[in-house]
């Protein structure tokens, strides 16, 4: 049985985590990984909001952990989880605009599951791993990619304002092993993926990260992209859907227009 969590802007201006329930909102006195607790139910309106439903301390993300992928950039495969972090405040809420900046002329989409952590650990072994997932969110990870490559590290190319759309809802008691995951631009499929072809499952990325750094209630793991990145130009509208999740859905704008 799976259970929905969001984060809302709800008409009285007030913001909230709550579980969905069909068409009503339980609304809770704090975030799902916090524990929150049942405080009421609303119906959502016109005026309601979904936001980004996570609000980490850290987002850690998982580069060339797709076999095809790795083929198609041209790489090797790596003998343990690459990492990188992007900023929070690259984070974008569902329905976002991702905004094009002017240092970039070749920005990309990359479509991934996301894994919010339940609750803090370091040095978890892979067996108990999975004891410190709450759930599963949908993850754009946007990358310069002419600046990833000129820069020789990743960190500006993948920290842009609005580069981390995450979203709609987190999702738990899914099981993350083999869920399809799609990207999509103006409606068109450019990623076709599984999470079977991961190099690095679920629970080895949660093992391997917590033995550098401690990983706290509420951060968000991106797991990597399947083979099929491609450009985003001024205008697009790019949709990421990953089975079990739902879609996640922003538009792009060059940044002044």
């Amino acid at each position: 049985m799976t259970t929905r969590y969001g984060r809302f802007a709800l008409r009285d201006g007030s913001t909230v985590f709550a579980r969905v329930d069909g068409e009503s909102l339980r609304v809770q006195d704090a975030a799902p990984w916090l524990g929150g607790k049942e405080t009421g139910v609303v119906q959502p309106s016109a005026e309601t909001t979904r936001l980004c439903p996570v609000t980490p301390s850290k987002i850690l993300c998982i580069g060339r952990n797709y076999h095809a992928h790795v083929k198609e950039m041209g790489g090797e495969l790596p003998k343990e989880p690459l990492l990188f972090l992007k900023p929070t405040s690259s984070l974008l809420d569902p329905g976002g605009v991702v905004i094009l900046p002017p240092e970039s002329s070749r920005v990309e989409h990359e479509s991934e599951l996301g894994v919010v952590i339940a609750k803090k650990g370091r040095r978890i072994p892979v067996e108990r791993a999975m004891e410190h997932v709450l759930g599963y969110t949908i993850v754009g990870d946007i990358t310069a990619r002419d600046l990833q490559k000129s820069d020789g590290q990743w960190s500006r190319a993948k920290g842009f304002d609005t580069f981390c759309p995450v979203g709609p809802d987190i999702v738990a008691g899914v099981d993350p092993c083999a869920l399809s995951i799609r990207g999509r631009v103006n409606g068109q499929t450019r990623q076709d993926g599984n999470t079977r072809d991961m190099i690095f499952d679920v629970a080895r990325l949660v093992s391997h990260l917590s033995q550098a750094m401690t990983l706290e209630a509420g951060d968000l793991i991106a797991t990597g992209t399947p083979e099929g990145v491609g450009p985003l130009v001024d205008g697009d509208v790019f949709e990421i859907e990953i089975e079990s999740l739902g879609t996640l859905r922003v538009t792009v704008r060059r940044e002044g227009a």
